[in-house]
């Protein structure tokens, strides 16, 4: 599986050549680690960047339906509209159903289409699809804030774009995971994608904290500020990042240390790393569908997705919201406080990824901070209105708690389930693999938003909060056989 100078993108082939001119440059830097550790970061930004591309609307459900009376930019002059705050269609009684049509028109047509991306992903380039895949992400973003700009009314339109933006943002998982599991091996797989995880929580966090600086005068640039960052992250992303080892690691790279007098040393370290051994093989056919759900733990861990990703995602789209109705902060103020969260977010996935390196036991570990969110749960609800400490502290925790099991499975798990032992050394199933946990978890992301609208609109918000809390219980029933197994391996 050799590489061709053509897989090498152009902004690396360029740091190449500056770094051939320079030999005392070449004996300094490790190029292998160098591109290693780029594809670490470059991940990190390409996925934060999707998330921020995504928050924007749970921010701007604020003013598009407010109460006027109380709306925080003063009325016009001679105004005889009593909605003028609002932005139809959203000046509806029913407007918190159409916010939640809109989210699942976003979230269905990703999980549908994440099913299909991640089989495309196993055969394409990977760079080159998250590329287009930015640029498109991008595009659908600020087509939904040009609508400020155009005066657009139609919930078809709104609709449309959710959709198109659901469609594009599938190319994201598949290609960030499998950059990731191809040059990062087994050993703290946990801990290194805990940490590469809070991608998450940071992109949510910058996605409200751009759409906050102007959802208060200009809610049009809350959604296109973010489209232009994840544009500009494609870009970057096209110019740098090495998907493979074996783009840079070709016959002709390794032919030239064999004639420096390391022939020996490069057979040595081709064949021991779990990087690099793929190198001596022939190429394997990808895994389809089926042999992909065939693998011991997808079917379980998919499914346990599915409900942790309904309680995340419900915070994610209706927290700033809910902050909101239940006290006097403003739209900004609310959506600034909803960033604790994400937060509690990054810790909680550090920490999953912590104690599944140490335990070795997945399963149990996102049972068990599973089972500690829900008591959080009830308590954010009971006890969030008493002051901004407490409502603080609880957000955190509660992130912490969701997110965890959430960060888990989506990360260290599906890249370790995506090279199991079943599939004898083909690494082929890896974006399959992640398409399929992920593509059922948002099918719960999906519907989580949806029920909010409705329920908190038929009987209020701690229904909500009791849905979300029987959601966890039923991702831990889910997941018993798993844990069963792990505790009789003891020992």
């Amino acid at each position: 599986m050799s590489s061709t100078t053509n897989s090498v993108p152009y902004g690396v082939q360029i740091l190449q050549k500056v770094s051939d001119k320079c030999p005392s440059l070449n004996r300094i830097i490790d190029r292998e680690n160098l591109y290693k550790y780029s594809v670490l970061v470059l991940t990190f930004i390409t996925y934060a960047a999707y998330h921020a591309s995504r928050k924007p609307i749970s921010v701007v459900k604020i003013v598009l339906y407010q109460n006027c009376s109380e709306a925080t930019t003063p009325a016009p002059i001679n105004n005889t509209d009593p909605d003028w705050c609002n932005w139809a269609p959203f000046n509806a009684e029913n407007h918190s159903a159409l916010f939640g049509t809109l989210d699942s028109a976003f979230l269905f047509a990703y999980a549908i289409a994440m099913f299909f991306s991640g089989i495309i992903a196993e055969r394409v380039n990977i760079r080159i699809f998250l590329t287009i895949g930015m640029l498109l992400s991008g595009t659908a973003c600020s087509m939904f804030g040009l609508a400020h700009y155009y005066n657009i009314h139609s919930m078809w339109y709104f609709i449309g774009v959710q959709i198109f933006g659901g469609i594009c943002q599938t190319t994201g998982w598949p290609g960030v995971v499998t950059a990731m599991g191809n040059w990062f091996g087994k050993g703290n797989r946990g801990f290194i994608f805990g940490i590469w995880n809070s991608h998450t929580s940071i992109g949510n966090i910058i996605g409200t904290l751009l759409a906050s600086l102007y959802v208060e005068s200009n809610w049009g640039l809350s959604f296109i500020v973010p489209g232009i960052f994840i544009i500009a992250s494609g870009i970057l992303n096209y110019l740098f990042l090495v998907v493979h080892p074996s783009d840079i690691n070709s016959d002709t790279h390794l032919n030239e240390k064999v004639q420096n007098g390391h022939k020996d040393e490069v057979k040595e370290k081709t064949e021991g790393s779990p990087i690099l051994s793929h190198l001596n093989g022939s190429p394997k056919k990808a895994v389809g569908f089926i042999g992909a759900i065939k693998i011991p733990g997808v079917i379980e861990f998919s499914m346990c997705l599915f409900f942790a990703k309904l309680v995340s995602y419900t915070f994610l789209y209706w927290l700033p919201n809910y902050i909101k109705y239940s006290s006097d902060y403003s739209p900004s103020q609310s959506a600034d406080l909803s960033t604790l969260f994400d937060v509690g977010g990054i810790f909680g996935g550090i920490a999953a990824g912590i104690f599944s390196d140490m335990f070795g036991k997945s399963a149990c570990t996102c049972a068990v901070m599973l089972f500690l969110a829900i008591p959080s749960l009830y308590a954010y609800n009971l006890l969030s209105s008493v002051n901004l400490i407490v409502n603080i502290a609880l957000l955190v925790i509660a992130g912490g708690l969701v997110n965890g099991p959430y960060a888990l499975i989506t990360t260290a798990v599906s890249a370790e389930l995506g090279t199991h032992s079943s599939l004898k050394g083909n690494s082929k199933a890896l974006s399959t693999v992640t398409s399929i946990i992920d593509g059922t978890g948002s099918i719960g992301a999906a519907v989580g938003p949806l029920l909010a609208a409705y329920i908190s609109n038929l009987f209020g918000w701690t229904s909500v909060f009791y849905m979300l809390m029987g959601s966890n219980v039923l991702a831990i029933l889910l997941l018993t056989r798993l844990v069963k197994r792990e505790l009789q391996n003891v020992g």
